[in-house]
């Protein structure tokens, strides 16, 4: 008796073949089993049955076993051939988690193949600290976002594995990994220098901007104190950026800052203070009013032109009412 496998070694997730010959007499009929899949029972013709098809999976020398039956289906004789598989390339997991409003963690793994990912489908396993789990599925090697229920905190681990489906053969094999939750973004808060003259009782529009790991924070609540201003709160638009209104009592260099007071995002942001920028408040400019001469004689009892010219530093000023006396 024997077993003749084909081709052998071969490669996991491929095909090979294992053909007996050299029945025992009385053997109508021969099943053949390989490793946990469906055994296949193929007639005896002349002493020999097969080929039965089976496709290799893990890796090494595996048994490919024959037992005979006899018409009555008693088993007449045993055989075994060796089927030599080469492991599956190794494949990568890769995940990243991130905290989102109320500190619950997503889970999004990406699956790499050198083989191809068409027939990595099973299921994934997230392993959570206190031993729960969580699962997602994976379709020809795509997993998608999983949220794990949980507000971890950061340095905390979750394991990542992966079990392919029932009857399937994963082109490449995967090895758990181990990520660490990480700890949260926080905002970062700037603000802007003013562009137009800041002028003592003068009101001063004064702008921060407020962003998310580079992106914008719309609707955060951001308060600007300094220089002896009354603090103003204002709301970060979709550009993230909160304008609002102060008047400084008075002049020279001011410290101003912005403090996130509020933010509904996935970084911390709430009481993240700005770097301090240096705002120069200048005294309000002076007007100077200047006597001209009459171009004309001055003559007693006769009316007389007289006027006068207005400027606010060398910049005329139109409508202010003079009066002239003497």
């Amino acid at each position: 008796m024997a077993v003749t496998i084909v081709p052998t070694p071969v490669a996991a997730c491929s095909a090979f073949t294992a053909t007996a010959t050299g029945a025992p007499v009385g053997a109508v009929t021969a099943v053949f089993f390989y490793d946990g899949a469906a055994p296949q029972s193929l007639p005896v013709v002349a002493g020999a049955a097969g080929p039965a098809t089976f496709t290799a999976v893990g890796s090494g020398a595996q048994l490919v076993l024959v037992t005979y039956l006899n018409a009555v289906a008693a088993v007449v004789g045993t055989d075994s051939g060796t089927v030599t598989v080469n492991a599956a390339p190794a494949g990568t997991i890769s995940t990243t988690l991130s905290i989102g409003v109320g500190g619950l963690v997503t889970a999004q793994t990406t699956l790499t193949c050198s083989a191809g990912l068409t027939s990595v489908n099973g299921t994934l396993t997230y392993t959570l600290p206190g031993g729960g789990t969580v699962t997602a599925p994976v379709v020809n090697g795509v997993v998608g976002p999983a949220s794990l229920g949980l507000a971890l905190t950061a340095g905390q681990l979750v394991g990542v594995s992966f079990t392919p489906a029932a009857g399937t053969c994963a082109a490449c094999t995967f090895a758990p990994i181990t990520v660490t939750v990480p700890a949260p973004l926080a905002c970062s808060v700037v603000v802007i220098q003013p562009v137009a003259p800041v002028v003592v009782g003068q009101p001063t529009v004064v702008s921060a901007v407020v962003l998310c790991n580079g992106v914008p924070v719309a609707g955060a609540a951001v308060t600007f104190n300094g220089g002896g201003a009354a603090p103003v709160t204002v709301t970060t638009n979709a550009l993230g950026i909160a304008s609002g209104s102060m008047t400084f009592p008075t002049a020279g260099p001011v410290s101003l800052t912005a403090t996130v007071t509020a933010a509904g995002t996935t970084c911390t942001c709430t009481n993240v203070v700005s770097l301090p920028v240096t705002v120069t408040v200048t005294p309000p400019a002076t007007c100077q009013v200047f006597l001209l001469p009459p171009v004309a004689p001055v003559v007693v009892g006769q009316p007389t032109v007289v006027s006068a010219v207005v400027l606010c530093n060398g910049v005329p000023v139109a409508g202010a009412a003079v009066t002239f006396n003497g």
